[in-house]
């Protein structure tokens, strides 16, 4: 019977988001950046509770490069690129800023926890150009399967499987699986295996 309940709710909600991913596609198709993507991610962060949850699981189900049906994203958790991808029984804390991501099976996220798109999102090697107007490289950061990444980390570099990160550790370098990181910048403390 619960599983019929969350059923028809995720009906109800995917009905409830189609109008804004029809609106989200045309202003991408007109504007052809990211920004319509990020004013959805921003506007479906916002609202509260289980049925927030649904909404936005309903709304990157459609809109993401890949998302699963059993993922929990939590308020006021944004993402920035829709070519991220979230495996099965992801959680994602409250307040986390994402961008170009792809998270594996089982991944644990804490509250206020910030992947990066890289560490090379703005080029600052010439003095005479403002940052801003340099351009920079966008990079995929995986985080694997069964990792748990702490409340306030800041994540810039690819996280291995079965892995922990500390709350409020920077991962700025590579983590291989089955680590336990922590600290600014992270260093590997311990083995899990």
């Amino acid at each position: 019977m619960k599983q019929l309940i969350k059923r028809i709710a995720s009906i109800i909600c995917f009905i409830i988001v189609i109008p804004f991913y029809i609106f989200y596609k045309l202003e991408s198709f007109i504007i052809r950046t990211e920004q319509p993507f990020c004013g959805m991610s921003q506007l479906f962060s916002l609202i509260p509770g289980l049925i927030g949850e649904y909404l936005r699981r309903e709304f990157y189900k459609l809109s993401l490069q890949k998302c699963s049906d059993d993922c929990c994203i939590s308020f006021g958790t944004i993402f920035s690129h829709p070519t991220s991808k979230i495996g099965k029984g992801v959680y994602i804390g409250a307040y986390c800023t994402i961008g170009t991501v792809s998270l594996g099976n089982n991944v644990l996220l804490g509250s206020n926890v910030d992947i990066a798109s890289g560490k090379r999102q703005h080029f600052i090697e010439n003095l005479d150009v403002p940052i801003k107007e340099q351009g920079g490289k966008f990079e995929k950061v995986i985080i694997g399967e069964d990792t748990w990444i702490g409340n306030g980390a800041m994540i810039m570099a690819n996280v291995g499987r079965k892995c922990i990160v500390g709350a409020g550790s920077v991962v700025i370098d590579d983590i291989e699986d089955y680590s336990i990181a922590v600290g600014n910048p992270a260093k590997v403390i311990k083995k899990r295996k």
